[in-house]
Protein backbone atom coordinates (compact mmCIF):
# COMPACT_ATOMS: atom_id res chain seq x y z
CA UNK A 1 0.00 0.00 0.00
CA UNK A 2 1.22 3.47 -0.88
CA UNK A 3 1.41 6.37 1.54
CA UNK A 4 -1.65 7.88 -0.13
CA UNK A 5 -3.60 4.73 0.72
CA UNK A 6 -2.63 4.94 4.39
CA UNK A 7 -3.55 8.63 4.40
CA UNK A 8 -6.99 7.82 2.98
CA UNK A 9 -7.50 5.08 5.58
CA UNK A 10 -6.52 7.39 8.43
CA UNK A 11 -8.76 10.19 7.16
CA UNK A 12 -11.67 7.79 6.76
CA UNK A 13 -11.30 6.46 10.30
CA UNK A 14 -11.01 10.00 11.63
CA UNK A 15 -14.18 11.03 9.81
CA UNK A 16 -16.07 7.96 11.01
CA UNK A 17 -15.00 8.53 14.62
CA UNK A 18 -16.01 12.19 14.64
CA UNK A 19 -19.31 11.52 12.90
CA UNK A 20 -20.21 8.63 15.21
CA UNK A 21 -19.51 10.68 18.33
CA UNK A 22 -21.59 13.60 17.06
CA UNK A 23 -24.41 11.33 15.94
CA UNK A 24 -24.65 9.77 19.40
CA UNK A 25 -24.86 13.24 20.94
CA UNK A 26 -27.36 14.60 18.42
CA UNK A 27 -29.27 11.40 17.76
CA UNK A 28 -29.98 10.41 21.37
CA UNK A 29 -32.45 13.24 22.18
CA UNK A 30 -34.00 12.89 18.72
CA UNK A 31 -34.47 9.14 19.17
CA UNK A 32 -35.87 9.68 22.67
CA UNK A 33 -38.39 12.18 21.32
CA UNK A 34 -39.43 9.84 18.50
CA UNK A 35 -39.86 6.98 20.97
CA UNK A 36 -41.92 8.94 23.49
CA UNK A 37 -43.85 11.60 21.60
CA UNK A 38 -47.46 11.43 20.49
CA UNK A 39 -47.13 14.46 18.25
CA UNK A 40 -48.53 14.36 14.74
CA UNK A 41 -45.11 15.44 13.53
CA UNK A 42 -43.59 12.12 14.57
CA UNK A 43 -44.25 10.57 11.18
CA UNK A 44 -42.82 13.54 9.31
CA UNK A 45 -39.69 13.73 11.46
CA UNK A 46 -39.21 9.96 11.29
CA UNK A 47 -39.51 10.05 7.50
CA UNK A 48 -36.95 12.84 7.24
CA UNK A 49 -34.52 10.92 9.45
CA UNK A 50 -34.98 7.74 7.39
CA UNK A 51 -34.77 9.52 4.03
CA UNK A 52 -31.09 8.63 3.42
CA UNK A 53 -32.06 4.94 3.50
CA UNK A 54 -33.89 5.27 0.17
CA UNK A 55 -32.46 8.46 -1.32
CA UNK A 56 -29.53 7.98 -3.72
CA UNK A 57 -26.35 9.31 -2.05
CA UNK A 58 -25.52 11.48 -5.05
CA UNK A 59 -28.89 13.22 -4.77
CA UNK A 60 -28.33 14.02 -1.11
CA UNK A 61 -24.76 15.08 -1.88
CA UNK A 62 -25.90 17.35 -4.69
CA UNK A 63 -28.44 19.22 -2.59
CA UNK A 64 -26.01 19.54 0.28
CA UNK A 65 -23.44 20.89 -2.14
CA UNK A 66 -25.94 23.49 -3.37
CA UNK A 67 -27.05 24.41 0.16
CA UNK A 68 -23.50 24.75 1.49
CA UNK A 69 -22.11 26.45 -1.62
CA UNK A 70 -21.42 30.19 -1.91
CA UNK A 71 -24.96 30.92 -3.13
CA UNK A 72 -26.74 28.53 -0.79
CA UNK A 73 -28.38 29.49 2.51
CA UNK A 74 -25.92 27.50 4.60
CA UNK A 75 -22.97 28.78 2.59
CA UNK A 76 -24.05 32.38 3.02
CA UNK A 77 -24.48 31.88 6.76
CA UNK A 78 -21.05 30.27 7.23
CA UNK A 79 -19.45 32.95 5.08
CA UNK A 80 -21.10 35.70 7.12
CA UNK A 81 -19.72 34.06 10.27
CA UNK A 82 -16.23 34.10 8.80
CA UNK A 83 -16.07 30.31 8.42
CA UNK A 84 -16.00 30.23 4.64
CA UNK A 85 -17.87 27.58 2.70
CA UNK A 86 -18.04 23.92 3.77
CA UNK A 87 -17.81 22.02 0.46
CA UNK A 88 -14.43 20.37 -0.24
CA UNK A 89 -13.40 20.62 3.42
CA UNK A 90 -13.29 18.10 6.26
CA UNK A 91 -16.01 19.93 8.26
CA UNK A 92 -18.20 19.75 5.17
CA UNK A 93 -17.66 16.00 5.04
CA UNK A 94 -18.64 15.78 8.70
CA UNK A 95 -21.92 17.61 8.09
CA UNK A 96 -22.79 15.52 5.05
CA UNK A 97 -21.87 12.27 6.76
CA UNK A 98 -23.96 13.11 9.82
CA UNK A 99 -27.04 13.58 7.67
CA UNK A 100 -26.32 10.50 5.56
CA UNK A 101 -25.61 8.14 8.48
CA UNK A 102 -28.24 9.52 10.87
CA UNK A 103 -30.86 6.76 10.43
CA UNK A 104 -28.26 4.10 11.23
CA UNK A 105 -27.84 5.62 14.70
CA UNK A 106 -31.26 7.10 15.43
CA UNK A 107 -33.34 4.07 14.51
CA UNK A 108 -31.52 1.55 16.76
CA UNK A 109 -31.72 4.05 19.61
CA UNK A 110 -35.41 4.67 18.98
CA UNK A 111 -36.13 0.94 18.95
CA UNK A 112 -34.19 0.49 22.19
CA UNK A 113 -36.04 3.33 23.91
CA UNK A 114 -39.42 2.01 22.74
CA UNK A 115 -38.57 -1.48 24.02
CA UNK A 116 -38.10 -0.11 27.56
CA UNK A 117 -41.78 0.64 27.95
CA UNK A 118 -43.37 2.98 30.46
CA UNK A 119 -43.18 0.86 33.63
CA UNK A 120 -39.49 1.39 34.52
CA UNK A 121 -39.87 5.14 34.10
CA UNK A 122 -43.09 5.18 36.11
CA UNK A 123 -41.36 3.22 38.88
CA UNK A 124 -38.54 5.76 38.89
CA UNK A 125 -41.10 8.57 39.09
CA UNK A 126 -42.73 7.00 42.14
CA UNK A 127 -39.31 7.15 43.80
CA UNK A 128 -39.31 10.91 43.11
CA UNK A 129 -36.72 10.73 40.36
CA UNK A 130 -36.80 13.70 38.02
CA UNK A 131 -37.25 13.09 34.27
CA UNK A 132 -33.56 13.90 33.82
CA UNK A 133 -32.53 11.38 36.49
CA UNK A 134 -34.90 8.76 35.08
CA UNK A 135 -33.42 9.15 31.64
CA UNK A 136 -29.81 8.74 32.75
CA UNK A 137 -30.29 6.18 35.50
CA UNK A 138 -33.02 4.04 33.90
CA UNK A 139 -33.47 4.65 30.17
CA UNK A 140 -29.84 4.89 29.12
CA UNK A 141 -28.64 1.71 30.88
CA UNK A 142 -31.62 -0.27 29.56
CA UNK A 143 -31.04 1.06 26.04
CA UNK A 144 -27.36 0.09 26.04
CA UNK A 145 -27.82 -2.45 23.18
CA UNK A 146 -29.28 0.32 21.04
CA UNK A 147 -26.31 2.56 21.74
CA UNK A 148 -23.93 -0.24 20.82
CA UNK A 149 -25.80 -1.04 17.60
CA UNK A 150 -26.06 2.62 16.64
CA UNK A 151 -22.38 3.30 17.26
CA UNK A 152 -21.24 0.26 15.28
CA UNK A 153 -23.60 0.81 12.36
CA UNK A 154 -22.99 4.56 12.22
CA UNK A 155 -19.21 4.09 12.20
CA UNK A 156 -19.32 1.35 9.57
CA UNK A 157 -21.73 3.22 7.33
CA UNK A 158 -19.57 6.34 7.41
CA UNK A 159 -16.49 4.31 6.51
CA UNK A 160 -18.24 2.91 3.43
CA UNK A 161 -19.59 6.20 2.05
CA UNK A 162 -18.86 7.11 -1.55
CA UNK A 163 -21.47 9.23 -3.29
CA UNK A 164 -21.92 11.82 -0.57
CA UNK A 165 -18.23 12.23 0.22
CA UNK A 166 -17.35 12.50 -3.47
CA UNK A 167 -20.00 15.16 -4.11
CA UNK A 168 -19.20 17.24 -1.02
CA UNK A 169 -15.53 16.56 -0.45
CA UNK A 170 -14.27 15.96 -3.95
CA UNK A 171 -10.96 14.19 -4.25
CA UNK A 172 -8.34 16.26 -2.44
CA UNK A 173 -5.38 14.19 -1.18
CA UNK A 174 -4.87 14.26 2.62
CA UNK A 175 -7.93 16.49 3.03
CA UNK A 176 -11.10 14.90 1.64
CA UNK A 177 -10.01 11.72 -0.15
CA UNK A 178 -11.66 8.78 1.63
CA UNK A 179 -10.92 5.06 1.19
CA UNK A 180 -13.83 4.56 -1.19
CA UNK A 181 -12.65 7.41 -3.42
CA UNK A 182 -9.05 6.20 -3.26
CA UNK A 183 -10.14 2.74 -4.38
CA UNK A 184 -12.13 4.28 -7.24
CA UNK A 185 -9.04 6.18 -8.33
CA UNK A 186 -7.02 2.95 -8.37
CA UNK A 187 -9.62 1.24 -10.54
CA UNK A 188 -9.75 4.22 -12.91
CA UNK A 189 -5.96 4.04 -13.25
CA UNK A 190 -6.18 0.22 -13.70
CA UNK A 191 -4.10 -0.26 -10.55
CA UNK A 192 -5.95 -3.39 -9.56
CA UNK A 193 -3.39 -4.64 -7.05
CA UNK A 194 -3.74 -1.50 -4.94
CA UNK A 195 -7.54 -1.62 -5.36
CA UNK A 196 -7.53 -5.23 -4.14
CA UNK A 197 -5.73 -4.23 -0.93
CA UNK A 198 -8.30 -1.55 -0.12
CA UNK A 199 -11.29 -3.64 -1.23
CA UNK A 200 -10.06 -6.63 0.78
CA UNK A 201 -9.55 -4.45 3.82
CA UNK A 202 -13.09 -3.07 3.49
CA UNK A 203 -14.46 -6.61 3.15
CA UNK A 204 -12.68 -7.78 6.29
CA UNK A 205 -13.76 -4.63 8.15
CA UNK A 206 -17.40 -5.14 7.17
CA UNK A 207 -17.32 -8.75 8.32
CA UNK A 208 -15.76 -7.81 11.66
CA UNK A 209 -18.38 -5.09 12.17
CA UNK A 210 -21.22 -7.56 11.67
CA UNK A 211 -19.45 -10.15 13.81
CA UNK A 212 -19.10 -7.65 16.64
CA UNK A 213 -22.72 -6.60 16.28
CA UNK A 214 -24.08 -10.14 16.47
CA UNK A 215 -21.61 -11.33 19.10
CA UNK A 216 -21.78 -8.49 21.60
CA UNK A 217 -25.35 -7.43 20.93
CA UNK A 218 -27.50 -10.59 20.72
CA UNK A 219 -30.81 -8.64 20.95
CA UNK A 220 -30.10 -7.23 17.47
CA UNK A 221 -29.88 -10.77 16.11
CA UNK A 222 -32.98 -11.89 17.96
CA UNK A 223 -34.99 -8.95 16.65
CA UNK A 224 -33.89 -9.80 13.12
CA UNK A 225 -35.12 -13.41 13.50
CA UNK A 226 -38.51 -12.32 14.69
Amino acid sequence: MASSDFAAVWLTLKLAGVVTALLLVLGTPLAWWLARTRSRLKGVVGAVVALPLVLPPTVLGFYLLVAMGPEGPVGRATTALGLGTLPFTFPGLVVGSILYSMPFVVQPLQNAFEAIGARPLEAAATLRASPWDSFWSVAVPLARPGFLSGAILGFAHTVGEFGVVLMIGGNIPDKTRMVSVQMYDHVEAMEYAQAHWLAGGMLVFSFLVLLALYTFNPPALNRGRR
